[in-house]
């Protein structure tokens, strides 16, 4: 057995190692032999994440990161296209300890029947995840870019129009290139 020269621990929610095992340990078993590493779950959420190759298991950590704040696996697993990446929102940033503001801007984010969110994801070809105190963002690099700063627009008071407009905006400019 080849020693291995790396480790990440990190903590995740007690409800979310279920997803991140799977059926059979199914989900645990693509996230290892995709990025050629080791997963040890306790399950308190303790993940402990070991491998041989840097940049392989920074890729398997923002997985199981990805799984940890909401993402459905299969979602998460397209982190590990060179192109794509995850960026995490935390709105204690913007609400301080306001437990009425915070649910109110998720509703703000997430919109009436899920529409706000699933607006931003068509828009910008991105997946996104409200789930506790974080929205994560999941897509091609230059369009998370674009839905994070519409779900800044959001945070801030900006009316969906408006954040719909600066998204169709966006992607005309990509799409002319």
């Amino acid at each position: 057995m080849n020693e291995h020269k790396f480790s990440y621990e990190m903590k995740i929610p007690e409800e979310r190692v279920a997803v991140l095992i799977g059926k059979d340990g199914e989900t645990k078993k693509e996230v290892e032999e995709a990025t050629n590493s080791i997963l040890e779950i306790s399950k308190e959420g303790d993940v402990v994440i070991t491998g041989d190759d840097g940049l392989l298991l920074f890729n398997a950590r923002e997985v199981v990161h990805a799984i940890a704040r909401g993402f459905n696996p299969r979602i998460a697993l397209l982190l590990l296209k060179g192109d794509y990446s995850f960026e995490i929102i935390d709105m204690k940033d913007v609400v301080g300890k306001s437990k009425n503001t915070l649910e109110r801007l998720k509703g703000r984010v997430i919109g009436r029947k899920g529409r706000a969110r699933q607006e931003i994801e068509n828009l910008t070809d991105t997946h996104i995840s409200v789930y506790g105190k974080t929205i994560g963002i999941i897509g091609e690099t230059q369009y998370v870019a674009i839905a994070r700063e519409a779900i800044a627009m959001l945070l801030s008071g900006s009316m969906h129009k408006t954040v719909y407009r600066y998204l169709e905006r966006k992607r005309k400019e990509i799409l002319l290139g």
